[in-house]
């Protein structure tokens, strides 16, 4: 039977299927790590919660997301992306179900951390599942569709935070509600079929043929990629070890200055007179659909304007936005939500590139090993920046917060200008081959 390139394949219903459901765990992500700040609100007097532990409980989903996402991303590699898929869904669920009934603060931050490990395990597997069933021209859509979806899950958890928030016990209901997204995400992703690449590489590639005339009614072809083992050491060598230096680095620039904008966000709402109880709640929907509406068009734009120099335009304004709020004296809020606004719509390119390139640049026997370290590298910068940024800003004020965020981001302008790579266009088999090397315009 004659094979078709897998590029040429028009974007049909199951890769839209894969890209929703794949999606699912950022969507879960961004849910369950907002939620508990609002159900915080009763629990902190229901559990007689002082500042040092609503601290450790943040530094727990964290600290489960680090060991989650390196961890997974190895085992996801090794047994399959499908398998992986289902098993932390069921995970996610009951850990929720299970957080519903915690009695003592101990109890809620086991339970923080465990829900941290399976959501961290999520995005190596789902990144991965998405890349290696995108075609090249979808990629940057699809990828950035994870993006979005983690924005659409905090949005969402805040407006039933909204909902349950006068609610007697509504805590309860908060931190098991989400089990039923989980519940929609384990039905739709249950007949998903095993990601093609992985099938080659496991050299299964009878049953890989067999599932794309199942899917597409025709064998299919993929270009070759390197050889390669799955080592968790291959990611230290001197071919892979640079990209993941870069990588780490540009999500760590984006993510670190992002947290100081999520603080200074209350203070715009604030000004609108969302500032208050629930209302502070909604408030927390207006910055999330601020970062939400800066993902759409950077999903199209990375084909357009193309993966480099997106990154290099976002950094430059992302650092002029802090920088201006920064400087200004007295700034008004016009000046305010303008400056919010510029680096909330431009942070969607390198939100999005945090995950497309790791996603592009390693190849597919340790791509979600890839995902999983990178994230969890990017992970040391979210833990210091969630300690060290309310300690920073009632020493030094916003100003200078603003100002360190920006020296930031202009760190991330700089290695991107030095290293960044320009992937539009090319294979998995390609970007696979790639070696770091200076880009200077």
């Amino acid at each position: 039977m004659q094979s078709r390139n897998f590029d040429d394949i028009r974007f049909s219903a199951i890769h839209r299927r894969i890209m929703l459901w794949g999606s699912g765990g950022p969507f879960l992500d961004g849910y369950v790590l907002v939620i508990i700040g609002v159900a915080l609100e009763q629990l902190t007097p229901l559990l007689a919660l002082d500042a040092r532990w609503i601290g450790l409980l943040g530094a727990a989903t964290l600290a489960g997301l680090f060991i989650g996402t390196s961890l997974f991303g190895y085992i996801c590699d090794r047994v399959g992306r499908r398998k992986m898929f289902l098993i932390d869904i069921i995970a996610i669920g009951v850990i929720s179900l299970g957080t519903m009934f915690v009695s003592s603060p101990m109890e809620l931050l086991v339970m923080r951390f465990l829900v941290g490990v399976v959501i961290g395990a999520d995005y190596p597997i789902a990144t991965s599942m998405i890349t290696e069933f995108s075609s090249t021209r979808q990629r940057a859509f699809a990828v950035g569709f994870i993006a979005l979806m983690w924005y659409v899950g905090a949005t969402c958890a805040n407006l039933v935070g909204f909902a349950l928030y006068d609610v007697p016990g509504g805590w309860r209901w908060m931190l098991g509600s989400a089990v039923i997204p989980c519940l929609v995400i384990l039905v739709g992703r249950f007949d998903l079929p095993e990601s093609p690449r992985w099938l080659i590489r496991q050299g299964r590639r009878e049953e890989c043929d067999q599932m794309m005339i199942r899917l597409f009614g025709e064998k299919v072809h993929f270009e070759e990629e390197p050889p390669q083992d799955t080592h968790f050491s291959a990611l230290f060598n001197r071919r892979h070890l640079p990209w993941v230096l870069f990588t780490g680095a540009i999500w760590t620039c984006q993510v670190v200055p992002m947290f100081a904008i999520y603080t200074y966000g209350p203070h715009i709402v604030g000004l609108l007179g969302l500032d208050r109880g629930p209302m502070a709640t909604l408030g927390n929907v207006v910055i999330s659909l601020f970062f939400m509406l800066g993902c759409l068009p950077a999903m199209y734009w990375l084909n357009r304007v193309g993966r480099r120099s997106l990154l290099l335009l976002s950094f430059l304004l992302m650092t002029l936005a802090l920088g201006a709020l920064g400087l200004g004296l007295s700034p008004g809020i016009w000046l305010v939500v303008s400056c919010f606004a510029v680096y909330a719509f431009f942070s969607g390119g390198p939100g999005i590139l945090q995950w497309l390139y790791p996603n592009e640049l390693f190849p597919t026997a340790i791509r979600a090993s890839a995902v999983g370290l990178i994230m969890s590298v990017s992970r040391i910068g979210t833990v210091i920046s969630t300690w060290a940024l309310p300690v920073f800003i009632s020493e030094y004020g916003i100003g200078p917060t603003m100002l360190v965020g920006a020296g930031i981001s202009l760190a991330g302008l700089v290695i991107s200008l030095l290293f960044a790579p320009e992937t539009r266009g090319m294979p998995l088999g390609k970007t696979a081959r790639m070696r770091i090397r200076r880009q200077w315009p």
